[in-house]
């Protein structure tokens, strides 16, 4: 008995042109390129141009996975961006991108789990396509965190980038086995009483104004490695798989700490890690995205690999995806 399956078919990313390093951020706040490079890896970030709002790195980003793909934006019929910095409160970041790309049928919606956006994206566009809701998807994690950060603040202004990163994915009819292409399981957790360690400090219900960043590291380092390998550990008993049998990990680039932390946790040999954060800081939802399209272009990536997704974000929210590519 065949089953249906989220195939990725294409992947794309765009980075601002402007590069921030960490020599740079000296001379905006009190810190130093061996501060930075030992507590978190990070080297340098990209940082949005006035004119780069959320949905135009979005749009960018999709173009990319589009081309990868062979495929047009009338082939299209959801379009999903995981943002925590949409372009307005409303509408949908994802509406604009689909104006953008000129796709007028379908639907569109963008999807708030911060860092976990898009593993969240992932699972529920799996979903919609098993019900027969789409056919072909764009799944997209954008950013500009440039924009809600606290630039006197020195523990956080040095940790995010801006930045998206785009998949294509369409339904594909498998043998429904765990050799099948595309996604096998995905396995997503929140916990809200959490929201103190990092959030941001402003909303339209509440202050409206859209705040800053804020976090408290220490706490968030100490839950991640927890937490992350909860939910990889249920993707691994879904399949039967391990941390030998994969072929590649692609965490979510916040911290190098905490994913060579998870890594070794797990078993997960280094060279089996895929790691941007040095280049591109944490960029949120796009993290997961700009490492997977790294992957594909330097050749690492090849169909037939099993690839471990993972993500931890602000609320707690956290989740896995395992999918043969």
């Amino acid at each position: 008995m065949t089953v249906i399956r989220t195939v990725i078919r294409g992947v794309g990313a765009y980075l601002p042109a402007e590069i921030l390093t960490n020599d740079d951020l000296t001379r905006i706040v009190e810190t130093s390129d061996d501060w930075i490079v030992e507590r978190t890896g990070i080297r340098e970030r990209r940082r949005a141009a006035p004119d780069e709002t959320t949905s135009v790195l979005a749009t960018r980003a999709a173009e990319a996975a589009l081309a990868q793909a062979g495929l047009a934006p009338a082939d299209i019929d959801l379009v999903v961006v995981a943002t925590a910095t949409p372009d307005y409160t409303f509408p949908a970041t994802a509406t604009q991108v689909q104006a953008a790309l000129g796709i007028t049928r379908g639907f569109a919606y963008d999807i708030q789990a911060v860092c976990s956006g898009f593993v969240y994206a992932l699972a529920t566009v799996d979903a919609q396509i098993k019900a027969g809701l789409a056919t072909r998807a764009l799944v997209i994690g954008a950013e500009t965190f440039s924009r809600i950060l606290d630039w006197t603040d020195r523990t956080t202004c040095v940790l995010f980038g801006d930045g998206a990163g785009a998949v294509v994915v369409e339904a594909s009819e498998q043998p429904g086995t765990m050799a099948d292409r595309g996604l096998l399981t995905a396995h997503l957790r929140a916990d809200g009483r959490h929201r103190e360690k990092l959030y941001v400090d402003g909303g339209p219900s509440t202050t409206q104004t859209a705040g800053h960043l804020r976090m408290e590291g220490r706490e968030v380092f100490k839950h991640a490695v927890g937490m992350i390998t909860d939910v990889i550990r249920d993707s691994f008993a879904a399949t039967g798989d391990s941390a030998e049998t994969i072929d590649w990990f692609v965490p979510h680039q916040a911290n190098r700490r905490i994913i060579d932390a998870s890594a070794k946790k797990l078993g997960i040999a280094a060279e089996k890690v895929v790691v941007t954060v040095d280049r591109h800081g944490n960029t949120s939802a796009a993290s997961i995205p700009l490492a997977l399209d790294q992957a594909v272009r330097d050749g690492r990536l090849k169909p037939g690999h099993l690839v471990l997704l993972e993500a931890m974000g602000g609320g707690f929210t956290w989740g896995a995806c395992l999918i043969r590519w």
